[in-house]
């Protein structure tokens, strides 16, 4: 099935709205309790290591609100694969829950349908300011200069995972430099085990790569006015270099081509399959889920060329929105305080193993402070925000799934020219630019 882009939604989005005459959700939507209270539907992310996990840890989170407010939460969680095409569906159809977490990457991209309601000053103030979030972390609320459509939930950032004891039986210290890391690889990959594991095979962290290896060489994939510049020597060359991995430095194993999702790459790592991974902070709780101790792997940020803009990371997390059909925007309006107060934070961070995005908090994901303080360097300094322009979500689904060939094609045996790249981003922006 093909997926309907959050911009092309827009006009349908607010036709839908206005015929279903702002309904409820269908998954119960807003509607009155048998107590009298009010009752809210809520979408959450699969942030933990399975879907009843999720569940585990944000049930009695919820019972607290409703204990506090009088206000039940319906909650319904939901796995990466399926987010989008469900927000998709719920905007075009008017038929949405009240409150929904979001990648923040797609912050902008919902934003330009109309269907989710701004965070002006009235609503900020209902739930706590503005400035009690990390500034890092609201710059991706939405489109800059407009009022934000979602608001931080949790922190996240990539880093670069290393196997201390590998790391020691080879006389090697943790890379600072891309060419240092992929030296340090080659000298890792022994056999059955490889330097490095990477979800090859994710469109969502293949177009994460893209981004950051690009951003690494100074370039962008869209310009001030908004269009799309896939085409540009840096960014083929930030694609090439992360394409080489598996094709020229062969440090990475052809199979990780098949792999659809991080946690497979993490559970690699985890079993002593590679030596290194690239994941976000997120990956503690999976790594600790396959038996690898804390103290038995390290993290440093992601390391550019020699030469290269020192970013290591987008600026990754989840934000909360709510959708301008609610009828209960006050209802809403507490939960979203609910949660991103410091008590409810300093639990769910801990859980789903966040970095804060509440300004002055002390990281919880953590108890080691050395990789607390790594990761919150990372996203404080090394950081840089993916495009906030509507197409992005175009970004990512056109430039991941052409980055899931290329890697298809090196893993047969194929070869991957930078004239190869060109040609698939130069399709990639002609597919964005056709979606307007």
């Amino acid at each position: 099935m093909k997926i309907r882009t959050f911009a092309a939604a827009a006009a349908i989005a607010a036709l839908a709205i206005t015929a279903t005459g702002c309904s409820g959700g269908t998954s119960g939507g807003s509607s009155a309790s048998a107590g009298g209270g009010k009752t809210l539907t809520y979408w959450a992310s699969n942030q933990g290591t399975s879907l009843d996990n999720d569940k585990q840890v944000l049930t009695p989170e919820l019972q607290k609100f409703q204990d506090q407010t009088g206000i039940k939460v319906n909650l319904e969680v939901i796995g990466w694969n399926d987010l989008q095409t469900r927000i998709q569906t719920a905007v075009t159809s008017g038929q949405a829950p009240d409150v929904l977490n979001i990648g923040n990457t797609w912050a902008a991209s919902l934003q330009s349908t109309g269907a989710f309601m701004p965070f002006d000053s009235a609503a900020f103030s209902a739930i706590g300011g503005k400035d009690k979030f990390v500034k890092t972390a609201m710059d991706t609320g939405g489109v800059p200069g407009q009022d934000p459509t979602s608001v931080p939930l949790y922190g996240l950032a990539y880093g670069l995972y290393y196997n201390k004891a590998m790391f020691k039986d080879a006389g090697l210290t943790p890379p600072t430099t891309w060419e240092e890391m992929v030296a340090d690889a080659k000298k890792l990959t022994k056999g059955s085990v490889h330097g490095m594991t990477l979800a090859a095979g994710s469109y969502t962290e293949n177009s994460h790569f893209a981004f950051i290896n690009a951003a690494q060489n100074g370039a962008e994939f869209f310009d001030s006015s908004g269009k799309p510049t896939f085409t540009s020597d840096g960014v083929v060359d930030g694609i090439a270099r992360y394409l080489d991995l598996m094709q020229t430095d062969k440090v990475v194993d052809p199979g990780n081509a098949q792999y659809d999702n991080g946690t497979q790459a993490i559970n690699d790592f985890a079993n002593g399959k590679a030596a290194m991974v690239l994941s976000q902070n997120n990956a503690n709780s999976s790594i600790a889920s396959q038996g690898m101790k804390a103290d038995q792997f390290g993290v440093v940020a992601f390391p550019a060329p020699q030469g290269g803009k020192d970013i290591a990371t987008m600026v990754a997390g989840i934000n909360m929105s709510i959708f301008k059909n609610t009828k209960n925007k006050d209802a809403a309006l507490q939960f979203v305080k609910f949660m991103t107060s410091e008590a409810t934070q300093a639990t769910l961070d801990k859980s789903f193993a966040a970095l804060p995005v509440l300004a002055g908090v002390t990281p919880s994901f953590t108890t080691d402070k050395a990789l607390a303080k790594t990761f919150e360097d990372i996203y404080a300094n090394k950081s840089k925000p993916l495009p906030l322009v509507p197409a992005e979500d175009q970004f990512e689904s056109t430039v991941g799934k052409a980055m899931n060939q290329m890697f298809a094609k090196v893993a047969s045996g194929g070869t991957v020219s930078k004239a190869d790249i060109k040609a698939a981003l130069t399709t990639a922006q002609q597919a964005v630019e056709a979606a307007g």
